[in-house]
């Protein structure tokens, strides 16, 4: 078991349980109490959850996102080959809005060097692409950062895209269904996103398959206004059916 799915593993069972000692960790995951220390400290420090003598509670409600930290260690192999495929969907020459979240970082790392115009959403992909090679032109939006995410959101961000229009808006998501549409844990994050389809020509929505059939509480909007869904092949059928139904067009990797 590598360091990242331990941290997944003991930050899964502290939500679920509520609590978790040592022992218990231990227990689930055959490290030592030395390590397990140092992954629940690690843990702490990204507000995952809280320490206390002998264990920790957990920080995250059951709905809540989990950390970028953390989530920018799951799931990466299939991350990298959706972001190859959405890197693959953009042509030379293409102005694009490239929405926060660690799947639309692989994907800003792609567009380094290439002949595209990108303005990303996140810090993150900011200094991904920040000192990139021509003929690669990046813009930056105003706005200020979602703390411990680095997306940008607020009124500069939403004036900052109703004064653009883009050929392609790559949008990440929380959750993604057939009957729900687009949904966001934070409502500030819900109103970028929407402000980002209205200003794009085409939408390609990049997400892994844990997020299809997951519903978080922002809405964004239906389904129908993701031209592309890009996902992988964790993604549950009855729900790739119900989007291609509601008129998405699916590429799985």
């Amino acid at each position: 078991m590598t360091t990242a799915e331990r941290h997944r593993l003991i930050a899964h069972a502290v939500q679920e349980a509520g609590t978790a000692t040592v022992a218990e960790l231990t227990g689930l995951t055959g490290a030592s109490e030395m390590t397990i220390r140092r992954d629940l400290d690690h843990l702490a420090a990204q507000g995952v959850l809280e320490r206390f003598r002998g264990g920790a509670r957990t920080l995250l409600l059951r709905g809540d996102e989990p950390p970028f930290g953390l989530r920018a260690h799951e799931a990466v192999d299939a991350k990298r080959r959706i972001a190859a495929e959405v890197a693959s969907l953009i042509t030379d020459g293409e102005t694009v809005l490239l929405d926060s979240g660690t799947t639309c970082l692989e994907v800003a790392r792609l567009l380094r060097g290439r002949q595209v115009t990108v303005m990303p959403l996140s810090l993150q992909a900011i200094d991904v692409l920040g000192d990139a090679p021509e003929p690669t032109s990046l813009l930056v939006p105003g706005g200020r950062p979602r703390a411990g995410e680095g997306a940008l959101i607020g009124p500069l961000t939403l004036a900052s895209l109703s004064a653009l229009r883009f050929d392609t808006a790559v949008l990440g998501c929380c959750g993604l269904t057939a009957a729900d549409g687009l949904t966001a844990y934070d409502l500030d994050e819900a109103a970028v996103k929407k402000a980002a389809i209205a200003s794009a020509r085409r939408v390609v929505a990049a997400a892994d398959g844990t997020k299809l059939g997951r519903t978080a509480h922002a809405h964004v909007g239906p389904s129908a206004l993701v031209h592309t869904l890009v996902t992988d092949t964790t993604a549950p059928t009855d729900e790739l059916t119900a989007l291609r139904n509601n008129g998405t067009t699916l590429r799985t990797v």
